[in-house]
C-alpha cells in the first residue's frame, strides 16, 4: 500500500496491528504475525519477563522489523497501568504504550476515568500513548487534549468477535480526531476489519480472532487482505446509498 500510517511522526506501511496473546505457541504466533504484515505488535507486560527477554515471546519478534508495543492489559486502575508502562521502559522497550485499564474482569470494558488519568501522567513522562477506550467521542476529545498519539475505540467487547457494534460513535470520533483512530477489540472476521477500514479509520488491531482460529496463519493473511481492501475502498470514494433502484445500463435506445 502506498499511503502510510503515521503515529507520533513514525510511519508504517501496514494498517493492521496484531496482539500476541492466546496463541497455542510462540512459533505459530510468530508465523501469524509474519503473515499479517503487521509492523506494530502488542505484547501484554504481564506475560513478559523483562529480566530474561530471550526466554519468552520477545525472542520471536525482531525489534528491527516490528515496533513492540507493550500494553498494560490487566491493569485495574491508573496507578497500576502507569507502573507497568514504567517497567517496560526500564526493561529496554521503547517508550510507547498501549494503555489498557479494565477493572471489571467480567466485561473487560475500559475504565474511562482511570484511562484518562493514566494517559495524562504517561504523556507528561514522555510516553507515546495509545489508549484503548470506550467508543465515546467526549472521552476521545479529552484524551486528545491530554496529548495521546492515537485513539483506540473498541468495536465490541474484547474477544467477543461481534464486529463493529460501535459504528456510529466510531464515525464521530473519526470526524473530530486530529490523531489516528484505530478500531481495537471485538473484530472477529476479516469482513469486520474491512468494514472498519471502509469507514475511514486509520488502522485496526486484532488478537483473539487470529489466535484462536483453526489456522491462525491463514486467517492472519485474510485479515491483511481485508484491511488493504477496506482502505482501498475508502480511498476510492464509494457512491452514496439509495433506496431507489438505479439502472447500471441505459433503459432506452438499445438499437438506435
Amino acid at each position: 500500500m502506498t499511503d502510510k500510517l503515521t503515529i507520533a511522526g513514525r510511519q508504517f506501511s501496514s494498517r493492521l496491528m496484531i496482539g500476541t496473546g492466546k496463541f497455542a505457541g510462540t512459533q505459530v504466533m510468530a508465523a501469524a504475525v509474519d503473515a499479517s504484515g503487521a509492523q506494530i505488535v502488542t505484547v501484554a507486560l504481564r506475560r513478559v519477563d523483562l529480566d530474561a527477554p530471550g526466554e519468552d515471546m520477545l525472542a520471536a519478534l525482531d525489534p528491527k522489523r516490528y515496533l513492540i508495543l507493550p500494553n498494560t492489559s490487566g491493569a485495574r486502575d491508573a496507578q497500576e497501568a502507569i507502573r507497568l508502562a514504567r517497567l517496560a521502559r526500564a526493561g529496554g522497550l521503547e517508550p510507547w504504550v498501549k494503555l489498557e485499564v479494565t477493572p471489571d474482569p467480567r466485561t473487560l470494558l475500559p475504565d474511562p476515568v482511570e484511562t484518562l488519568r493514566a494517559a495524562v501522567q504517561l504523556v507528561k513522562e514522555g510516553f507515546t500513548v495509545l489508549p484503548y477506550m470506550p467508543a465515546d467521542p467526549i472521552l476521545a476529545r479529552h484524551l486528545e487534549e491530554a496529548g495521546v498519539a492515537a485513539l483506540m475505540p473498541l468495536g465490541s467487547p474484547i474477544g467477543t468477535g461481534n464486529g463493529l457494534r460501535t459504528r456510529d460513535f466510531v464515525e464521530i470520533i473519526r470526524d473530530q480526531a486530529s490523531v489516528p483512530v484505530v478500531v481495537d477489540a471485538g473484530l472477529g472476521l476479516p469482513s469486520h476489519a474491512a468494514q472498519a477500514m471502509e469507514l475511514g479509520v486509520d488502522a485496526v488491531l486484532l488478537n483473539t480472532a487470529v489466535a484462536i482460529a483453526a489456522d491462525p496463519v491463514r486467517i492472519a493473511r485474510a485479515f491483511r487482505l481485508a484491511v488493504e481492501a477496506g482502505r482501498e475502498a475508502y480511498l476510492s470514494g464509494p457512491g452514496l446509498k439509495t433506496h431507489t433502484p438505479q439502472a447500471s445500463s441505459p433503459q432506452t435506445g438499445y438499437l438506435e
